[in-house]
């Protein structure tokens, strides 16, 4: 009764004569002084910063950084002709570029490493590696000019290794969040004007959802600052992306129970106020939602989980904020004609009664079990694509976009054994360091094993490892590796490196996903059961969900390894998309199951399901295909991480809004009538005579199901 009370004075507040105007100037004060105060959010150059410190390879890079050459990041630069053996002329030229090379390093170039083929040629220039990447960048871009001047014809030279990869992923994101930025307001607009046929009306809840993400962004910045969370810009991408998608989707469920009041009410402010609370709860139900399951990331071990998860409470708070209340402010102020030329006035029948989404639910309601057997087979089939999936990818499979630190790697790997371009650090203490080289050459997969440095208590040994880096053989390897080290006596080992690293956060990204995602599923449960006072419909529409995104990821898994070849899935993908599939996609089981229920007290629960099909559908479908949208705009983005979370979240809100929640849920409520509220008041109310009094041709076919 409170919560009711408060929505109904809130609801006052935003859509009254001169209030509306206070509303709108407080929260362009309030925006305009955090756009002031915002500043930058923190950032992060540890390559090992998104593990816990407990974690062995991060245990390693903090005792390596206590060796003389702890804190260098080195850059490869690797020659070649092509496949062809090196000539004389070439070496000679190799050798000038060592001593070219040496003022852009930190330290001495060792001499040029020849692949036993001699086709191929190594120098490592020692760069720091605690610097930001804008000077990383600078650096790499500098040894890259130098390498090339001067080579004979044929010759070519590629920077690679820990260097020369940090800079081309900062480079690949320069510009590319505003790109992102730009494409999803393209994609916002063009998708409201062919929604509203409006020339002015999808102005404004752009405006309102663009401020409500730059809002979000310095509050980011903020609260990063405040709890020492670093942020990257694929975090920026990801969260940018769910406050246009989630802001928009809720303008849309917003105006358009406006402009359905507005049909019923001379007064259109007073329209504007039923509007708001009316659909105001099931919008606040949606936003807490997915705030609460995002918010279930801060019991991941990785930083970059919860990093996003954060951001992404923060983000989507404050476009629940900004449609609540500042977007109703904006409608305050503009009047009707802001519909034209489709002016919604008093008196006008209700098109959405009688349309397209009416006719669906009566399709529905003829033949309820066969809809919901075809629905449950299409999710089973796309759910098959799974079979097989490998989980984690390379350095090399990371980029969608040409690198050259990549194309470096690769050229290493033709001519060097396999690990050489990032070798796996080995540090332990110097006084076992005889028993310590005896246990790592004696590992099954290393290759080469040589100390590199030493203090009086530390010794820190370079292994190159013969498999792929980030395979499954290499992943055995380092598991060995460990196990070996650990029992050498007195050596109190720690083996680091980017493959145990990755190996680590692979590990740790599996255990994430195995806690965080009952979270959510209690989270959503919880949710659902408060807002709809039942316990079996939050359980059939939750179990809809899950289905939707196991069908998503199954036919997503099948697109990128057999369509656009990608290796496997990022080992961040499967949680986020599942977080993002189900915190999301409920939205639209909210929308229609809140107006259900709406119904329901009149109509009875089955002729509610197809009366809230009808009035929503056009709503609810235009927010879906605007969220996919949204979404699939991440694939601007370089990396095959964000490519794949646009992908399997995108293709899901598609199926959960044309598949699930037109058909399934549907074909669900119709089958188990009132029963779908059990135990709340409405399974106990039988549907009104009038209802009863005319059945369709699915109601006479289940004469006697008690209704």
């Amino acid at each position: 009764m409170a919560l009711r009370t408060a929505g109904r004075r809130v609801a006052g507040a935003v859509s009254g004569r001169w209030s509306a105007w206070a509303v709108l100037l407080i929260a362009v004060a309030l925006s305009g002084a955090l756009l002031s105060f915002g500043g930058a959010a923190r950032t992060s150059n540890d390559p090992t910063g998104a593990l816990p410190a407990s974690t062995e390879s991060v245990q390693a890079a903090a005792l390596a950084r206590q060796l003389p050459d702890g804190q260098l990041n080195p850059a490869l630069v690797v020659y070649s002709r092509a496949g062809d053996p090196l000539s004389a002329q070439d070496e000679a030229a190799i050798t000038a570029d060592a001593a070219a090379l040496a003022p852009l390093g930190t330290g001495p170039i060792s001499p040029p490493v020849y692949s036993p083929d001699r086709r191929a040629a190594l120098l490592a220039v020692p760069l720091p590696a605690d610097v930001g990447s804008d000077a990383i960048s600078e650096a790499v871009e500098r040894l890259r000019a130098t390498a090339r001047d001067g080579l004979p014809p044929g010759l070519t030279a590629q920077v690679s290794g820990g260097a020369g990869f940090r800079a081309d992923v900062a480079s690949s994101f320069d510009g590319a969040n505003l790109t992102l930025l730009l494409v999803t307001v393209a994609v916002v607009a063009a998708l409201l004007i062919v929604t509203y046929r409006s020339p002015w009306l999808w102005l404004v809840p752009l405006a309102v959802v663009g401020t409500a993400d730059v809002v979000a962004n310095a509050l980011i910045a903020v609260v990063s600052r405040a709890v020492d969370l670093p942020i990257d810009p694929s975090t920026t991408g990801i969260v940018d992306v769910l406050v246009f998608g989630a802001g928009t989707n809720y303008a849309l469920l917003l105006i358009a129970r406006y402009r359905e009041e507005l049909r019923r009410r001379p007064d259109r402010r007073d329209a504007l106020r039923h509007a708001l609370t009316s659909a105001g709860p099931a919008i606040a139900a949606s936003a807490t939602t997915v705030v609460l399951s995002l918010l279930t990331l801060t019991v991941a071990v990785l930083r970059n989980d919860r990093a996003i998860g954060v951001a992404g409470a923060v983000g989507i708070g404050t476009a629940a904020l900004f449609g609540l209340v500042v977007l109703p402010a904006a409608l305050a102020v503009c009047g009707r004609g802001l519909f034209w030329p489709f002016v919604p006035r008093p008196g006008q029948a209700e098109p959405t009664r009688s349309g397209g989404w009416a006719r669906v639910g009566d399709l529905v309601a003829r033949r309820p079990r066969a809809v919901l057997a075809g629905a449950l087979v299409l999710l089973i089939v796309l759910s098959t694509g799974l079979s097989g999936a490998r989980l984690g990818l390379s350095k090399t499979e990371q980029f969608r976009v040409q690198a050259e630190s990549i194309d470096g790697l690769r050229t290493v790997s033709r001519h060097f054994p396999a690990g050489t371009a990032d070798p796996t650090v080995v540090v332990g203490r110097v006084d076992a360091e005889a028993a310590l080289l005896a246990a790592i050459t004696g590992t099954p997969g290393v290759a080469t094993a040589r100390p590199t440095g030493r203090t009086a208590e530390l010794v820190g040994v370079d292994v190159v490892l013969t498999a792929e880096p980030d395979s499954s053989a290499s992943y055995d390897t380092i598991r060995e590796l460990r196990d070996r080290v650990h029992r050498v006596p007195d050596a109190d080992a720690r083996v680091g490196g980017t493959v145990a690293t990755n190996l680590d956060t692979r590990d740790a990204a599996v255990r994430d996903l195995k806690v965080v995602v009952p979270l959510v599923l209690a989270v959503v449960l919880l949710v659902l059961l408060v807002l709809l006072r039942s316990l079996v419909a939050p359980l059939l529409l939750v179990a809809t969900v899950v289905g939707t995104f196991f069908a998503a990821l199954g036919a997503s898994t099948f697109l990128f390894t057999q369509v656009l070849g990608y290796a496997a899935l990022d080992t961040s993908v499967p949680l986020l998309s599942f977080l993002f599939l189900v915190a999301l996609g409920v939205d639209y089981n909210i929308f229609l199951a809140t107006r259900a229920r709406e119904e329901a007290v009149t109509e009875g629960t089955r002729q509610g399901i197809r009366t809230s099909l009808a009035v929503t559908g056009g709503v609810i479908t235009s927010a879906g295909v605007l969220l996919a949208a949204v979404f699939a705009v991440l694939g601007v983005l370089p990396l095959v991480l964000l490519t794949e979370i646009g992908v399997i979240v995108g293709l899901g809100v598609l199926l959960d809004t044309l598949l699930v929640r037109t058909l399934l849920v549907p074909a669900i409520v119709l089958l188990l009538g009132r029963r779908f509220w059990w135990p709340g008041a409405l399974s106990r109310r039988k549907d009104p005579a009038h209802a009863a009094a005319t059945p369709t041709t699915g109601d006479r076919d289940r004469a006697g199901t008690p209704g």
